[in-house]
């Protein structure tokens, strides 16, 4: 199911790894289809690994709390100075930010978490 894209494994010790990367390798590469219940111009949370279970999170804007998460998606739109978006999750109390693009990419625009990591904060911002 990963034909075309990567699994990065990092440990979780390094406070960048707070995210298993699914990242795009074509920069030219089409829309991947919507999420489960997560139409464009969102950025989407899943209890389950690849965008499974429950959709636990739906946002257009900035979002702040505490979510313990499978998996995460940012359907965005191209949308100049606010359609990537940073995420910040902690693991085994590490803080880690790190920059999505919006489906498809270039760049990594989906990933799934390890075990134990929440998500408390989504900010809209421009390029990564």
């Amino acid at each position: 199911m990963l034909t075309g894209k990567r699994l990065v494994t990092l440990g979780a010790g390094t406070v960048a790894a707070a995210f298993l990367g699914v990242l795009a390798v074509s920069p030219t590469a089409s829309a991947e289809a919507n999420p489960p219940g997560c139409g464009k111009g969102n950025f989407c949370a899943y209890s389950g690994p690849d965008q499974t279970g429950r959709l636990v999170l739906k946002v257009a804007g900035n979002w702040s709390g505490n979510l313990s998460v499978g998996s995460i998606f940012n359907n965005g739109t191209v949308f100049p100075g606010a359609d990537h978006v940073d995420v910040t999750s902690y693991l085994g109390g590490q803080p880690s930010t790190d920059c999505f693009h919006y489906n498809p990419g270039p760049g990594k625009y989906k990933a799934n978490a390890e075990a134990g990591l929440t998500i408390t904060r989504v900010v809209w911002r421009g390029e990564c």
